[in-house]
């Protein structure tokens, strides 16, 4: 078995992944850089088997896929939808060549688009917040909201990650308050990695608005269960239709994300405060939000235990959501599982047993749910599905 990677050669995605090929044995993997890619490469010919990692932090990357003349500034939110066009054409070029890939360019279109994900996994029964029609701006977001008589949503870019560019928006009569990863600039907004508060109307707005071209997903803001004095959800990495991995992710406020200096929790203590049944039926509904991709190897599920601890939902599927580092199963890596996964002959017997996506459900509405800093504090803007 040869593997080649599609990824950025310096990134760790790649480095873990290269590990774990040559810790079972395997010839170590070609590497196919997304600079070159976007350069016009050779695809990766017929035969070859292909995990395209993500193409996140790497800004001359990020310039070939907007088509722009420069590099964005350091952590711009700027161009996401073409970023995202790019991506697609850029997989769509990675494909040419026949080769297998592991994750197929209409499982990462739709993880890539929070709103072709949303509606996937809602068609397929699978629980997750309910969501607004399309809104093409704040008027008309606070107007669906009031028609929804929601109070309390995540208004998240359609093709952003890593809480990139989310606003946690509360409103009350004569009051707004505004959580986010954003930092509004007079020439720009920009990805931080501290969360910021708004409470002034004007401002959320302008940034809503700024946004908005790119697309938006509008999710009712579920209440998530707590431990001690957090509340804490989960990334699940299934791997091959199995959830093999996971980290608790714990927050004294709305946003769990580990960079954002979230503290990882203790799996243990979830899973007892959960108890058997919930815990089970929770990896249940990671396996079925899986199997709405089946043609990829491996994806991380971003999944939420509300109040109660009785009810559980979906908030995101990644593409790209393998990265916990030193998170061990079993003795191995998510990726070690990867390799594992196809050295056995699980991925082809998952792949060749997956249920078909039901036509259409792609496109179709989202349905209701089923139960300051300094620029050295910017981040940069993260590949979708990271």
């Amino acid at each position: 078995m040869r593997l080649t990677v599609v990824g950025n050669p310096d990134n760790r995605r790649v480095g873990l992944f290269t590990r774990a090929v040559l810790a079972a044995g395997l010839p170590r993997p070609a590497v196919l850089p997304w600079a070159d890619v976007l350069a016009g490469a050779a695809p990766p010919p017929a035969g070859a088997l292909v995990r395209v990692d993500s193409t996140g932090e790497d800004p001359e990357v990020d310039r070939l896929l907007r088509r722009a003349a420069a590099p964005a500034r350091h952590g711009e939110l700027v161009g996401l939808a073409d970023a995202y066009a790019g991506l697609l054409a850029a997989l769509d070029r990675v494909a040419a060549g026949g080769a297998e890939l592991l994750n197929h360019p209409e499982d990462v279109a739709a993880l890539c688009d929070k709103r072709r994900c949303h509606a996937l996994l809602s068609a397929a029964g699978v629980p997750v917040p309910a969501a607004l029609p399309p809104v093409r701006g704040y008027a008309q977001l606070r107007a669906a909201m009031a028609e929804a008589g929601w109070t309390r949503v995540f208004v998240k870019p359609a093709h952003g990650s890593s809480a990139a560019g989310v606003l946690a928006l509360a409103v009350a009569p004569g009051r707004i308050r505004a959580v986010t990863t954003v930092e509004a600039t007079s020439d720009g907004l920009f990805n931080s990695l501290r969360l910021r508060e708004y409470d002034d109307e004007g401002a959320v707005a302008a940034i809503v608005d700024r946004l908005a071209p790119d697309g938006l997903h509008v999710e009712r803001w579920l209440p998530k269960a707590g431990l001690a004095d957090r509340v804490v959800d989960l990334r699940v990495v299934v791997v091959a239709g199995r959830p093999t991995h996971a980290v608790v992710r714990a927050a004294r406020g709305p946003m769990t994300n580990l960079h954002l200096g979230n503290a990882r929790g203790d799996l243990a203590q979830l899973q007892a405060a959960a108890g058997p049944a919930a815990w089970a039926a929770a990896m249940e509904t990671c396996e079925r939000a899986a199997a709405c991709f089946p043609r990829s190897l491996h994806v991380g599920v971003d999944l939420m235990f509300l109040t109660g601890w009785r009810r559980h939902a979906v908030a995101e599927v990644n593409a790209f959501g393998d990265l916990l580092p030193g998170v061990l199963a079993d003795g191995r890596d998510t990726y070690a599982e990867q390799v594992r996964a196809l050295t056995s002959g699980r991925w082809q017997r998952w792949r060749a047993a997956a249920a078909p996506v039901p036509a259409g459900a792609a496109t179709a509405p989202a349905g209701a749910a089923r139960p300051g800093a300094t620029p050295a504090a910017r981040r940069e803007v993260p590949a979708c599905g990271a």
